[in-house]
């Protein structure tokens, strides 16, 4: 604490009076380049489903998402996130379709980049849309726990990064919280010389029950059922963890480290950012987006203002980039009046 001068010398209303003097003075600013929009593709053509628990969000097919694709670029958002949603008949207990180079992550990955070459296109990596059981990795079949198998699952996170990468995906983010991941995906990438993928890693990926609306719009909730992921997400208690959790995809070659969920979490977005100085990204959940819609619907709040300041709270915290279903409403709002 700065102890020269008190009131009546020191007036800090005095900077906060005017509008200009108020900007000159504005600390953190929020831009569409800061922005990721996540979207959800599926199978087919001419298809739109709107996701029930996230008003505004809708699963699409390729040729809607192209034009989602395209408005992103015309507001300035730099980069999408693909989710797939997988038909029923495509889930198995090995998840053998997140390896497919003819499935719906790379047909897509590949039509974006050849009609958007700019946009930046960022894949998640872990098996929950794929797996007849909704988790994120293999498990035992005899195994009356169902506990995930960490080894056996890197293989797949492995060929399922490759064939991204092979599509041409910019960043593929592994999200499945396996240990050694980052290091066994960097690997793989680089034997096959795909040098230039940047890998996003999900790094402090908790277990949070903010997720609920994005497994209802991926369909993995039902496969989970009553099924939890605790054995390999986070605590939400911890933050120290968090560190560590960093510092060892950082040594593995993340190029760039995430934090899930966000509002909740910006205390771990700053100690990541001080602690390590590194890309540092968040990720604005659909639990969050939900309850903004929601309370904005019932007139309780202005949608506008608290979605752009829960945004700038994220940059203020130390993001270099959001991951947020408001991108495009948000890139919107910060567009310059003409």
């Amino acid at each position: 604490m700065d102890s020269r001068g008190c009131f009546p010398e020191i007036r800090m209303r005095r900077m906060r009076r005017d509008d200009f003097s108020r900007r000159l003075m504005r600390e953190s600013r929020l831009s569409a380049d800061d922005l990721i929009y996540p979207v959800f593709v599926l199978d087919g053509n001419d298809r739109v489903e709107p996701v029930a628990s996230m008003p505004g969000v809708e699963r699409q097919s390729l040729d809607r998402l192209l034009k989602t694709a395209e408005q992103a670029l015309t507001l300035g958002v730099p980069a999408i996130a693909v989710f797939p949603v997988i038909d029923a008949a495509g889930k198995t207990a090995g998840a053998e379709e997140a390896c497919n180079p003819d499935g719906l992550v790379p047909r897509v990955v590949a039509a974006l980049k050849k009609e958007f070459p700019e946009l930046g296109v960022i894949t998640d990596v872990a098996l929950d849309p794929y797996t007849s059981h909704g988790q994120d990795g293999l498990i035992d079949a005899a195994d009356p726990s169902g506990y995930v198998l960490n080894d056996e699952t890197l293989e797949v996170l492995a060929r399922q990064a490759l064939v991204h990468a092979q599509a041409g995906a910019d960043v593929v983010a592994p999200s499945d919280m396996m240990d050694g991941r980052v290091a066994r995906i960097r690997r793989e990438l680089d034997a096959a010389k795909q040098l230039h993928t940047r890998i996003l890693a999900y790094s402090a990926k908790y277990a949070s029950s903010f997720y609920g609306p994005f497994r209802d719009a991926v369909g993995s909730a039902g496969n989970l059922g009553k099924g939890d992921k605790h054995t390999y997400q986070m605590d939400p208690a911890n933050s120290d963890e968090a560190l560590r959790e960093v510092a060892l995809d950082l040594a593995e070659g993340a190029d760039m480290v995430m934090v899930k969920p966000g509002m909740p979490y910006l205390d771990i977005v700053r100690r990541v950012k001080d602690e390590f100085k590194v890309p540092t990204y968040v990720y604005q959940v659909s639990g969050e987006y939900a309850m903004l819609k929601a309370a904005a619907r019932n007139g309780w709040l202005d949608e506008r203002a608290c979605v752009l300041e829960s945004l700038l709270a994220c940059k203020r915290a130390g993001a270099d980039g959001i991951l947020s279903y408001f991108a495009l409403s948000a890139a919107a709002w910060l567009k310059p009046s003409a």
